[in-house]
């Protein structure tokens, strides 16, 4: 034999040691990253609910004669004459599901005289209010969110954001 050779590499308890400060180092993480990603949907929940604010107003204005649509797949319909819908792909469906988010749309009190829209939703098919809500689904988030023509998003842990089409929900905080 010659000198200086050995056995070379890992013993198992050393092997079962790493192993174990890798179990410890991943599952002090793996809260961290829970929260982060829970975070993020609610995030694109907020941005969702800006979104369909931003349409509606954009649809009043010019497709709506001063009137909001009943829904998000009338937000998603082009005006007759051309263009694209009031609202991305990802929002253009009723409910919409987005980043572990049910967002739905819910049109208030008929428009009652109001002429047709210019994407085809007939005359007396408008509403004169709306409320948006974003509830989390499995692992989404733990907030819910709501919005109306107010264009202010509102809060509650872990309850819905009750419909109103009028003013701030009882109970809910606004998101500064």
């Amino acid at each position: 034999m010659r000198e200086g050779t050995g056995n070379q590499g890992f013993t198992l308890i050393e092997l079962l040691i790493v192993v174990a400060i890798i179990g410890v180092i991943a599952s002090v993480a793996a809260p961290g990253l829970l929260r982060a990603r829970m975070a993020g949907n609610e995030a694109s929940a907020i941005a969702s609910l800006r979104a369909v604010n931003a349409a509606q107003s954009i649809f009043a204005a010019s497709c709506g004669n001063g009137f909001y649509a009943p829904s998000l797949s009338v937000l998603g319909t082009p005006p007759a004459d051309g263009g694209d819908g009031f609202i991305g792909t990802d929002l253009n469906a009723d409910p919409s599901f987005k980043s572990a988010y049910t967002i739905t749309l819910t049109g208030g009190s008929a428009a009652t005289g109001a002429p047709a829209s210019c994407n085809g939703v007939e005359a007396g098919g408008l509403v004169t209010s709306y409320f948006v809500g974003g509830e989390p689904q499995d692992g989404g988030g733990v907030r819910h969110f709501g919005t109306n023509q107010g264009g202010t998003i509102y809060f509650l842990s872990g309850t819905p954001v009750p419909v109103t089409q009028r003013g701030a929900p009882e109970g809910a905080a606004p998101i500064q």
